[in-house]
């Protein structure tokens, strides 16, 4: 049985790093290919794509997928709760801002911090390490803030606003089943392929509900776009963040989150000259000192 690490080591602080900088990457992609490819058939393709690249790297390696173990329930539902955030996720763009639906996406690591340690005693956050989760939550509000309080909240807006909040809830219950489930002590890509596989299963069906068109007639941008959110955001980061749950403590790695949006902006700065304001340079310094307290292992 793999033994479990009660602290991030400097391989897992590097993935984790990697992971969140192509995450925030990501959003520039599906940014720029949902005007020419609708979102939840975006989604379709890419989790479809992942899921055939899962099966042949485990094919390759000779990992099995099937087998009684015990994590086909909680399976399912990673799965589901895995499908269902990226439906909130896309449907929310379609009601509010980026900005706002990123400040609300990103409570997910308090859910994690809230319910896990219910279940799993060693995943219990200190004050200390609460106190980093909010200065890094506060760093990520400050960076959008002016995105987030600009206008006036309609229906439609708190519409999209609550589908942003469900899918940050999604994302942080689907961590909280994995951790405290049989799929704690299953492969990564076994863990990976329950979520991929029922998404990919789940998106067409939503994409149909909501009269997307679909086609494969798009540019070579777009399908660059979506290839690179098959191959290295659902198959490799998604599979190296299925690892790290394994061999990790959700709550400590739950904190590097907070860096994914705000890479996001400094990507919007260099490829997109976007302008570097002070509220990004205090934004990257609040969620630095925010894990690094997190991370901070006690006295003894």
């Amino acid at each position: 049985m793999t033994q479990r690490k009660q602290h991030l080591d400097t391989l897992a602080v590097s993935l984790l790093l990697a992971c969140c900088l192509f995450w925030g990457f990501q959003q520039i992609l599906i940014k720029a290919t949902v005007v020419e490819v609708p979102p939840l058939w975006q989604a379709s393709i890419r989790f479809a794509g992942a899921s055939v690249l899962l099966g042949l790297w485990c094919a390759v390696r000779g990992v099995k997928l099937s087998g009684p173990d015990g994590t086909l329930r909680p399976g399912l539902l990673a799965g589901a709760l895995f499908a269902g955030e990226f439906a909130c996720i896309y449907l929310g763009l379609r009601d509010t801002t980026a900005s706002r639906l990123t400040v609300f996406l990103y409570t997910s690591p308090f859910v994690v911090a809230l319910l896990l340690p219910r279940l799993v005693a060693a995943e219990k956050l200190r004050g200390l390490q609460w106190a980093g989760l909010l200065i890094a939550f506060g760093a990520v509000a400050l960076a959008f803030a002016e995105g987030f309080f600009s206008g006036h909240a309609g229906p439609r807006q708190l519409r999209g606003d609550a589908l942003a909040l469900a899918a940050g809830t999604l994302w942080g219950l689907t961590t909280l089943v994995i951790r405290a489930s049989a799929l704690a002590t299953a492969s990564a890509e076994k863990t990976l392929f329950y979520q991929v596989g029922v998404t990919a299963l789940a998106a067409p069906v939503l994409s149909l509900l909501l009269g997307e068109h679909w086609s494969l007639s798009y540019s070579a941008q777009a399908w660059g776009s979506i290839g690179l959110q098959t191959a290295i955001g659902a198959f490799a980061s998604y599979l190296a963040w299925m690892w790290l749950l394994r061999h990790y403590p959700a709550t400590q790695m739950s904190s590097f989150t907070f860096l994914t949006p705000v890479f996001a902006l400094v990507l919007g700065v260099l490829l997109l000259d976007e302008p570097l304001t002070p509220q990004l340079m205090l934004a990257l310094c609040g969620v630095a000192v925010g894990i690094v307290l997190v991370n901070r292992r006690p006295a003894r």
